[in-house]
């Protein structure tokens, strides 16, 4: 999986690789692209914060139990289809972390 960069587009490999080299090594390649508002790897940590939330805070004597509440969560919440809803803005970012970009 990849996000959207321009790295991950025909032409960037062309100029690296040459369009011999690309066209052989992309006939290879299926690439799978992430949302544009967000990585995999967010919503994945978005979806364990549910889960977390949502589900008992217990110990679970056995594995197997574990994952029988689990994959009944994960049916329920694809089900529900929830959408993940962004509220951290570029704005926020820029507030957050400008102090360490570079000028």
């Amino acid at each position: 999986m990849l996000d959207n960069l321009n790295i991950h587009m025909r032409k960037s490999f062309e100029d690296v690789l040459g369009k011999a080299a690309a066209s052989r090594l992309l006939r290879r390649v299926r690439f799978h692209y992430t949302p544009k508002h967000a990585s995999w790897l967010n919503m994945a940590e978005i979806e364990i914060g549910v889960l977390t939330r949502q589900c008992p805070d217990r110990r679970f004597g056995e594995r197997g139990a574990l994952a029988c509440e689990v994959d009944a969560w994960q049916r329920q919440r694809n089900r529900e289809r929830t959408p993940i809803r962004w509220t951290f803005t570029r704005q926020d970012a820029d507030r957050r972390l400008g102090r360490h970009y570079v000028a």
